[in-house]
Parts: C-alpha cells; sequence; structure tokens
C-alpha cells in the first residue's frame, strides 16, 4: 500500500539495509514500484544492529535527494537494540553514542525523520533518539504493513485540521 501510495505521488524510494556490522544501500532512490518491491521482499533481519552506521547511510541518501532537489524522510525500522558501534565492535555503550552522535547530526542538518520501533515495548532509547533527531517516534510492534504505510503517509504529507 505505501509503495502503491509512492508510486501514485511519484515520490521516490530508497531502501538500506543495516544488520550484523554492516548499512547496504540496497535500492538508491528510485521510483520503480517493481524494483523497491523485489529488493524489500529480499531484505534480511536478525544479527547485530549497527545502527549508527546505517544512519549514515541514510543521511547520506538524504543528503544525495537534496542536492536533486527532493524532499526526503527517513525512516528507521528497528528494534532499538543498537549494539555494533561505527568501529565494528559489539560496544553496547559506544554504540549508542555513535546513534546518538548521528541524531544530532540529523537535526543539525534538517533531515525530516521518523524512528519506527518494532519492539515488543517502547524503547527509551528510540524515543530519545528520535528527540535528538527532532523526528517523529512510533511505536509499531507487530510491523504491520497496513499501519507502516499510514504512518508515513501521514508523515510525508501532513493533513490540515480545520
Amino acid at each position: 500500500q505505501l509503495l502503491g501510495q509512492a508510486y501514485i505521488h511519484r515520490d521516490h524510494v530508497a531502501l538500506v539495509s543495516f544488520r550484523g556490522q554492516d548499512a547496504d544501500l540496497l535500492l538508491p532512490a528510485t521510483r520503480s514500484l517493481v524494483q523497491t518491491k523485489k529488493k524489500l521482499a529480499g531484505m534480511l533481519g536478525g544479527g547485530g544492529t549497527p545502527l549508527a552506521t546505517g544512519m549514515a547511510a541514510c543521511r547520506q541518501e538524504a543528503l544525495r535527494a537534496r542536492r536533486q532537489g527532493l524532499t526526503a524522510l527517513v525512516v528507521l525500522l528497528t528494534d532499538g537494540r543498537a549494539n555494533v558501534a561505527r568501529d565494528g565492535s559489539a560496544n553496547r555503550d559506544q554504540a549508542k553514542e555513535d546513534a546518538s552522535a548521528m541524531a544530532r547530526q540529523f537535526r543539525a542538518e534538517g533531515i525530516s525523520s521518523m524512528v519506527v520501533d518494532t519492539g515488543r515495548r517502547a524503547s527509551t532509547d528510540l524515543k530519545e533518539l528520535a528527540s535528538m533527531m527532532a523526528g517523529r517516534y512510533q511505536i509499531l510492534p507487530n510491523a504491520r504493513a497496513d499501519q507502516l504505510s499510514q504512518m508515513v503517509g501521514d508523515a510525508l504529507r501532513p493533513r490540515s485540521i480545520a
């Protein structure tokens, strides 16, 4: 549904996956619904969460989109367990500090963001991260596609209230 709306509104979608020790740009910003669906279906979860590394890759894509005259919204879907630092070490404290530093950079550069917490319980760390980014925080423990679509759609196209 979200991809269909992106297609209708001629939005561009980019996909960044972060797991283990790395972040990978799976798909640069595109309007291709077919490419996006194919890459999204192949995304894997599990393993360590190099949150700051993923955020850095998202930042690069957002800045690239901005240079092309596009408006970017970074949507981070994560369980909130940042446990891999930018240097690849399994140091939770450093991983959290690295993510905080990236969040402050998002805010300083005016990158619009939304943090979607897929954990079973609301994460204080993710709420703080969203706040540092000047972004929205949403909890979606069962990560239903229709709910995610609604959240992101609302963030992209805020409704006026009369």
